[in-house]
C-alpha cells in the first residue's frame, strides 16, 4: 500500500502509531497537528473558535494531499495522521486516493475515553515526541464531540488497534 490513513479519536495513540508505521515502511509522515501548530498555532483564537480551526485544517489537508499525491506517484509511501474526525472526511480522502489510483490502507486507532483523556493530560505535561500544542479540556471536549465513529463499512478493510 502506498497511502496509509491513520484515524481515530483524540488521545487514542494515532500519532505514535503513525510515526512508527512511517519508520517501519520508510514512508513520509504527515501530521495535521504539526502543520496546524507551525502555520496557525500563534494565531489560535481564545476562546476556541471551531469554525476558524476547521477552515485552517481544511487548507492544511489540501496542501498535504497535493504533496502526498506527488510523492506516491513517484513511488513513495505516505502515512497520514489527519484525525479524519468525520465520516465524510474519510470518504473524501478515499475518493481522492481512488481518483489517482493510489492503493490505500486504513488504520483505526482507539482507546477508552478515560485513557485518552489521561494521555492528553500527560502529553501536555511531558511535551514529548507527539506533542504539537497544548490540548485544553475544552479543546478535548469539542473535538470529542466532533468525532464520528466509523461504521461497519469503514472498518471492513481497516486495521483496527485498541491501545
Amino acid at each position: 500500500m502506498n497511502i496509509h490513513f491513520v484515524f481515530g479519536p483524540q488521545g487514542a495513540g494515532k500519532s505514535a502509531y503513525a510515526q512508527q508505521l512511517a519508520n517501519k515502511l520508510g514512508g513520509l509522515y504527515f501530521s495535521i497537528d504539526a502543520w496546524m501548530q507551525t502555520l496557525y498555532g500563534a494565531d489560535l483564537p481564545t476562546p476556541l473558535d471551531l469554525n476558524w480551526v476547521l477552515a485552517r485544517v481544511s487548507r492544511c489537508e489540501n496542501q498535504i494531499w497535493a504533496m502526498v499525491r506527488q510523492h506516491v506517484q513517484l513511488g513513495g509511501v505516505a502515512v497520514l495522521d489527519l484525525g479524519l474526525l468525520k465520516h465524510r472526511q474519510r470518504l473524501h480522502f478515499q475518493s481522492l486516493a481512488a481518483q489517482c489510483d493510489c492503493p490505500v490502507q486504513w488504520h483505526f486507532i482507539d482507546a477508552p475515553l478515560a485513557i485518552r483523556r489521561q494521555r492528553v493530560i500527560e502529553r501536555n505535561q511531558q511535551r514529548g515526541e507527539t506533542y504539537a500544542f497544548t490540548v485544553t479540556t475544552t479543546m478535548f471536549d469539542v473535538m470529542e464531540a466532533q468525532f464520528e465513529r466509523p461504521d461497519e463499512q469503514q472498518l471492513v478493510d481497516a486495521i483496527q488497534i485498541t491501545t
